[in-house]
Formats: structure tokens, C-alpha cells, sequence
């Protein structure tokens, strides 16, 4: 998946982003251009299923579904999809309803109002509420054993898990995105409620706003099946294993039409769930990072952003303050690329009165091209193994070293693949990638590496068999 902390969008204005109801809109999106533009976009992007929601003002100008899901059936605005990390704006209200309460002190450290929460590193006990929401708690995916925390079994088992890890920087210095920080969050939900997460997010956010569609948990809401693509080609599968059940980072499943009264509260003055005062407090950006709590400033659109990846599922979520119009673009598909967040911008356009951009193209030229990468590093290899005998003949005679040297430039895909989870957990800012993961969404990529790999491995094989085999050089 494409780097999680750029897959952030962000934004907002810097100090007011919840503005007045009555601020003056350039246009007026109809339900007709809505759903005109999102079937185009459908049957360009070719995406198996798409479900989308405009809101403005106090009202929703239109929510639908397009397209299916695995099991044939249409998606609709009720289809129940994952948001990924849509979630933490909502883990960030879940928290700011008990800090309205005083049940939570967003100034205080964690490790006093979180039982059980410690770690291998005194300065984890300086970490406040507010650096866990606005992702500067010094928490890192470099610093954190991920795969161990992949395995929890519950948010108390999950922050049991963090007794041996470290932060990465000291609290309130480095901005840093790091799910870590939102499961804490739910956790302290939980603590300070008396409630299981889940449990208190139907009582106190979904419930009031009459998001009955809505959970942290499959057992009681049951997302549609996703899909990946594989050289353009979508292939169903189920959402890769992981920490999801009762998440606050990522854990929730909700549809369409839920997530229109989601935008309208935030739109809005928050009630009947949050204070005016608490929505400015999430939407603002802290210091340089750009990056409120659950939500981020996009200084060139002025929009407030959060974007969602998991490896069957994508998602976009978009406040437009200075037009009122609210977004929200949810995929039951993972590629290479994210056409949310582009369907989610052609729709920002059409609403400030623009002509929005075609989205699509990107990701089938892009597995195209990983495709016929893949056959060509295959018909080389077979091309190598087939001429090993006279690659060997005219290496007679030579030093060996220097024909071992010659062996060399057929092993690097051998290299590339063996660092490649290494390489796109450091393009992605340390975040732990495994190989089953990247299975997922960049299976074609996957697959290309695989192809280059085998064909320079079994070059280099053939090709040392026949230099060491009796006559097949002289030796000096």
C-alpha cells in the first residue's frame, strides 16, 4: 500500500476549520451530477464496487452505491465497507466526549489515566492524551514490535504488549504517524468509560447520530468482501490478518449513508455528540505536522483530509469549509494506487464550480507495464538458462574470480527481492511491511520482483553449473 503518512491527507484552515454555516458556496452539486460523475468514474477506474456520500450544509445531497461486491450482490449506500483509518477522527470523538465530561484530561500524562500502560522508556510517562491524538507522542513503528501487536486479542492486550517497546523521540517533539497512538486512545476509552469500545461508540457516537450501521467489530456488522488487483484483473479476498476487531486505529466498518450523518456532525456544531469547541480542537493542525486529531490541513485545497488504506479496502473522508460540502468515498478494493481520494477531488472540483479530472488509467497502465516487466524477466531468464553452456565456453580459460564477477549483475533481482520488504517499510517511514501483506495490494509488483528474481537465480545457476562442470572450462 502506498505510504501510509502520505496517504494522509490532511486539511483545513490552520486556526477556525469549522466554519460558519452561512459562508457563501461557489456551486451547487445536484444528486444527478453526483451520481453522472461517479459512474463515469466507476467504469473508468474499472473498481469492483464504490460507494460515495456529498453532504452540504446540513443536508445530503446525495449517497449511493455502484458497482458489487465479491459475492455478486450491488453495493448500495447501506453496504457495510472497512474505513481504515477514517476511524481515528472517530476514536478522537470518542475521546473528546469524556474529556467534555472530565472523565479524560488531554493535558495529563497517559501512563495516569491508562492502568497497565507502560513501556521499556521513562519518557513514555511524560506522553499526554493530546500527543497520542495528534500523532506526537514520540510512538514509532520503527521503535514498536508491530508484528507482536498485529496478534492482540483485545485493546488491553494490546497495550500489555508495548511493556517492552520505546519511543522514538522524545513526547511532543516529532510528528509521526503511528497506529499505535489511536489503540492506545480506544483503550483509554474504555478505561475511563467503563465500557468496551465498541460498546461505547454505539452509546455515545453512532447511536446519537443515528449511525445504526456502524461498528469497530465483524461480529456485529459484516463488511462486504474486498477485492485486489492483480494485473488488472480485481481477485477477491478476505482482508488480511491483523489487529482490526475493536481497533480505534483502523477498526471501523460503517456504509454510505452512515457516514453522511458522520460528515454532518462535523459540519455542524457537533451536537448531539460533541461540542463546537471540541470539532475546532480535532480539525486544528498542531506546529508544523499539519495534523489535527483523526483529521489534517491540505494548505492547497484548504480541505479538511483523512484517507484510509487496508489491503482490501480504501477510503477518503474530505471537509470543505469554505463551501460547506463534506466527502466521503469508500472502495471495497486495494491497489497500487488510491482512486478515492481522486474521485473524492473531481468532486471538490465540481463543487467550487470546476471541471473535474477524468480519474482512472494510472493503476492498469502502471500493472501493464509490472506485467510485461514480468514476462520480459522471464523470457530473459529462459534465454539464459538456454545460452548457460555458451556463456560458460567463452568464460574459458578466464580466472574464476573474474567469472564469478561476471555471475554477479543476474543475482541482483535475486537481491532486490530478498530487501524488499526492508525497502517499502523505509519508503513508508519505518512502518513494518511483511511478505503476506504485500501479497495484497502490490501483488503485481510482487509478482514482477518474483519474476526478475527466478529468472536471474536460475540464470546464475545454469550458468555456474556449466562453468564448473569438467569441460565445460580449462583451468589454468
Amino acid at each position: 500500500m502506498k505510504s501510509l503518512a502520505a496517504a494522509l491527507a490532511a486539511l483545513a484552515l490552520a486556526t477556525s476549520p469549522v466554519q460558519p454555516a452561512h459562508a457563501a458556496s461557489p456551486g451547487e452539486l445536484t444528486p444527478a451530477a453526483v451520481d453522472a460523475y461517479v459512474r463515469g468514474a466507476l467504469e473508468s477506474t474499472g473498481l469492483p464496487g464504490l460507494s460515495v456520500v456529498v453532504t452540504h450544509r446540513g443536508r445530503v445531497v446525495h449517497a449511493a452505491g455502484y458497482g458489487h461486491d465479491s459475492g455478486g450482490r450491488p453495493v448500495t449506500k447501506d453496504t457495510p465497507m472497512r474505513v481504515a483509518s477514517l476511524s481515528k477522527s472517530v476514536t478522537a470523538a470518542a475521546v473528546m466526549t469524556l474529556a467534555e465530561r472530565g472523565r479524560i484530561a488531554l493535558d495529563e500524562p497517559v501512563a495516569g489515566q491508562l492502568p497497565g500502560f507502560g513501556m521499556a522508556d521513562p519518557r513514555a510517562a511524560r506522553v499526554t492524551v493530546r500527543q497520542l491524538l495528534n500523532q506526537t507522542s514520540g510512538l514509532s513503528d520503527a521503535t514498536v514490535d508491530m508484528d507482536a501487536l498485529e496478534d492482540a486479542s483485545s485493546l488491553a492486550d494490546y497495550v500489555s504488549r508495548l511493556s517492552g517497546s520505546r519511543l522514538r523521540a522524545d513526547p511532543g517533539t516529532r510528528w509521526e504517524y503511528c497506529n499505535v497512538n489511536y489503540n492506545l486512545a480506544a483503550r483509554l476509552v474504555e478505561t475511563a468509560s467503563g465500557q468496551r469500545f465498541g460498546d461505547y461508540l454505539r452509546e455515545h457516537v453512532f447511536g446519537p447520530l443515528g449511525m445504526t450501521s456502524s461498528a469497530v467489530s465483524d461480529r456485529q456488522v459484516r463488511p462486504a468482501d474486498g477485492y485486489v488487483s492483480v494485473f488488472g484483473a480485481w481477485v477477491p479476498r478476505r482482508e488480511a490478518p491483523g489487529f482490526l476487531d475493536g481497533s480505534g486505529s483502523g477498526g471501523v466498518i460503517t456504509t454510505a449513508a452512515d457516514m453522511g450523518r458522520w460528515l454532518l456532525m462535523q459540519t455542524g456544531d457537533g451536537g448531539p455528540v460533541l461540542d463546537r469547541e471540541s470539532l475546532e480542537t480535532m480539525h486544528r493542525p498542531v506546529g508544523e505536522s499539519d495534523y489535527g486529531m483523526g483529521w489534517g490541513l491540505d494548505h492547497d485545497t484548504g480541505q479538511l483530509v483523512h484517507s484510509g488504506n487496508l489491503f482490501t479496502y480504501t477510503a477518503v473522508e474530505a471537509l470543505s469549509p469554505r463551501t460547506g460540502y463534506g466527502f466521503a468515498v469508500m472502495a471495497n478494493s486495494a491497489a497500487l494506487t488510491d482512486e478515492t481520494y481522486t474521485i473524492m477531488q473531481g468532486l471538490t472540483a465540481m463543487s467550487e464550480g470546476g471541471t473535474p479530472e477524468a480519474p482512472g488509467g494510472d493503476r492498469r497502465l502502471y500493472e501493464l507495464v509490472l506485467g510485461g516487466f514480468a514476462l520480459v524477466a522471464v523470457a530473459l531468464g529462459a534465454l539464459g538458462v538456454a545460452r548457460a553452456g555458451r556463456w560458460a565456453a567463452r568464460r574459458a580459460g578466464r580466472a574464476r574470480w573474474r567469472a564469478g564477477l561476471r555471475l554477479a549483475p543476474a543475482l541482483l533481482p535475486v537481491a532486490v527481492l530478498a530487501a524488499y520488504p526492508g525497502l517499502v517499510s523505509f519508503l513508508m517511514n519505518g512502518r513494518a511491511v511483511t511478505w503476506a501483506q504485500l501479497t495484497y495490494f502490490a501483488a503485481p509488483l510482487s509478482v514482477a520482483l518474483l519474476a526478475a528474481a527466478v529468472a536471474g537465480a536460475a540464470t546464475t545457476a545454469a550458468r555456474l553449473t556449466r562453468l564448473l562442470r569438467p569441460g565445460g572450462r580449462r583451468s589454468r
